[in-house]
């Protein structure tokens, strides 16, 4: 790995301690050119002198957007330096997200392995999206989360014989669409009795032991445990 420079935005003296320690013993390519407690400080020291690295923390005097906002403009204003979180905010899982759209090169959380020689060399060879272990298992975790979800929708489709308009049917009753707001959405070709009637093959498909009638509701709710409907993607269709 060649020289680098980088700048550590970080607000926690203890912590920058030790990650001034983790660069000096482990990566002592880089050369720190200067530390910031809070954006004015690392604005300033941007206009100064030009890093290659920006080593940003994400939650700066108490506050979490500031960093994600810190990242946001560095990548706009200034596309080739290189932006590595390096946050302690392990559970916040929207920030990841705010701060990836904002154009981070990378996450590592500050549990486990912490920082890695490997890490930054990753992200100082051009590499996007270059995360630690932490953070590697929990995405790992909901991909496979959401690859059974997906399994087992595509089995429930196949095992209760619903078609696309059975889906649309229980969807849009989930969103609390009437039959008579369904028939109008594009590319749907039924009437309010022949809704009435699939909604009814779909109790007797979903509840084939029921002893009493199965309202809208109940149907959704059966549709969501078979995930024959998905609650997290919930959306209506174009009327």
């Amino acid at each position: 790995m060649e020289k680098f420079k980088v700048i550590i935005v970080e607000d926690v003296p203890l912590e920058l301690k030790g990650t001034e320690g983790i660069f000096r013993n482990e990566i002592p390519e880089a050369e720190i050119i200067g530390t910031a407690e809070d954006e004015v400080a690392y604005w300033r020291l941007i206009k100064q002198q030009m890093p290659h690295l920006v080593l940003l923390d994400l939650g700066l005097g108490g506050s979490t957007t500031v960093g994600v906002e810190i990242c946001r403009q560095t990548k706009q204003t200034y596309p080739q330096v290189k932006v590595l979180i390096f946050t302690g905010e392990i559970l916040n899982e929207k920030l990841w997200v705010d701060v990836l759209d904002a154009g981070a090169d990378g996450i590592c959380l500050k549990s486990g392995e912490l920082l890695t020689r490997g890490d930054v060399a990753s992200v100082m060879q051009g590499k996007r999206m270059v995360f630690n272990q932490p953070i590697l298992e929990k995405i790992v975790e909901r991909f496979k989360h959401s690859v059974g979800a997906q399994l087992m929708h595509q089995e429930a489709m196949v095992d209760y014989e619903i078609d696309e308009y059975d889906e649309r049917l229980l969807r849009h009753l989930a969103l609390g669409y009437t039959k008579e707001q369904i028939t109008t959405l594009r590319g749907m070709p039924f009437g309010v009795k022949s809704l009435e009637k699939r909604q009814n093959e779909l109790v007797q498909k979903l509840f084939p032991h029921a002893d009493r009638s199965v309202n809208a509701t109940r149907l959704v709710v059966r549709a969501l445990e078979l995930r024959i409907i998905d609650i997290d993607n919930l959306q209506a269709d174009e009327a």
